[in-house]
């Protein structure tokens, strides 16, 4: 019988990281890069995007996306990660298959979405072209 008792260890808690990948810069007319959201749920997605982007560009404070792909789309404002980010939709002038991201800090970023249900292999060359 072994009577070593096994000790209780803390293990880091690791969210789980939005898979985006940024372009390089000013390229105009084309994406800033690319994310693939998980769900179609824009509320629940933006706090993994936001964990990402925040350090990177400043504090995410505005969304704007074409409703056609989202499922809900929050309306006015929502809280992401302790923060009001607001949101529109805009179903005329915005590709369904882009988002647009806005900080006071930083500006304004244009990624391509592809969509929750791709292929990791598809996903992979879609976010490949875009960076």
């Amino acid at each position: 019988m072994n009577t070593t008792q096994l000790r209780p260890h803390a293990a880091p808690f690791r969210p789980r990281a939005a898979r985006l990948v940024l372009g390089p810069a000013s390229r105009f007319g084309r994406p800033d890069g690319a994310w693939w959201p998980r769900t179609r749920d824009l509320a629940r997605e933006l706090g993994e995007l936001a964990d990402v982007i925040d350090p990177l560009w400043g504090r995410l404070t505005h969304v704007a996306v074409n409703p056609r792909h989202w499922q809900p789309v929050p309306h006015g404002v929502v809280v992401v990660n302790g923060h009001d980010v607001a949101v529109d939709r805009f179903t005329e002038v915005l590709n369904p298959h882009r988002i647009l991201l806005q900080s006071y800090t930083a500006g304004r970023w244009d990624l391509l979405v592809v969509p929750p249900p791709t292929s990791a292999s598809s996903a992979a060359r879609l976010m490949a072209a875009v960076a």
